[in-house]
């Protein structure tokens, strides 16, 4: 299909493009993996579509026991990232690498992916489960969010009017942890029926499932099983609840084994 009529403007700066976004129905566009088809569809219908792809927003890098992800940065760039060959971020890395094909991954963006909030999107279930926040800008200032706030249900987030994502910070792990991701792929869409983030450290253990309910989300307590039975989980033409809570319960056990194996080696 073909986007309905909408305009362009290319912004080189964040200030610039804060500006931009301030006409009504305006919307961000970086790779355009995501928006692209949705105005294809018309599901989107923007007046206006500000090019923000050339802002200094990219980047991997480690400050202060923090990891930074500059919200441009591509999924190839997480692959090629050294900062991120270390057993406590293993699975960023992991993940970056089954998302899409080539292409995809040579565009598509850490900030674009947690802006669309896709219920069934994999990167947003590895930030939830090593604790990131997200640094958000607009004209009145800047705000830190963390990210289970921040997606609020299926393509929606609590991004506001005339705002953006700056940053995403990830807490360093302590030494001798250990993370790793796991899906079962829709075999058509390639997006996860369920999929699973696991971190463990020295004294506890998080895992985060996706693809299974209306955002990705933390699981509760120690055990994955328990935490599943009762969360609630949804059923498509695809996969029902009760199979798509039973697979969750798979990928969990199997990311939290690996994520173990590697924290293992960390110590």
């Amino acid at each position: 299909m073909i986007p309905a009529p909408v305009r362009y403007a290319r912004a080189s700066d964040v200030e610039q493009a804060l500006e931009l976004l301030a006409e009504p129905d305006a919307k961000a566009i970086a790779a355009g993996q995501s928006l692209i088809a949705v105005m294809k569809l018309r599901l989107s219908r923007p007046s206006l579509v500000v090019d923000i792809s050339r802002l200094e927003l990219r980047g991997v890098e480690i400050r202060d026991d923090e990891l930074h992800l500059g919200p441009l940065t591509t999924w190839d760039e997480l692959l090629e990232a050294p900062d991120l060959r270390r057993p406590a971020l293993a699975a960023i890395a992991e993940c970056a690498s089954e998302i899409g094909d080539l292409q995809v991954r040579n565009r598509g963006t850490v900030g674009g992916s947690l802006a669309h909030a896709d219920p069934a999107s994999d990167m947003p279930a590895v930030l939830l489960a090593l604790g990131a926040t997200l640094q958000l800008r607009s004209p009145q200032g800047q705000r830190i969010v963390p990210l289970g706030n921040f997606l609020l249900g299926p393509f929606t987030t609590a991004l506001v009017a005339q705002e953006l994502i700056t940053d995403v910070v990830v807490p360093l792990p302590a030494p001798g942890s250990g993370s790793a991701y796991v899906s079962v792929e829709h075999p058509a869409s390639g997006f996860a029926l369920a999929g699973a983030a696991a971190l463990v450290e020295p004294t506890k253990r998080t895992v985060a499932v996706t693809g299974v309910g209306g955002q990705p989300f933390l699981l509760a307590g120690d055990d994955p099983g328990k935490a599943l039975e009762a969360a609630e989980i949804f059923g498509d033409r695809f996969a029902s609840a009760e199979y798509r809570r039973a697979l969750a319960g798979v990928v969990a056990r199997r990311a939290l084994e690996r994520a173990a194996e590697r924290a293992e080696v960390d110590q």
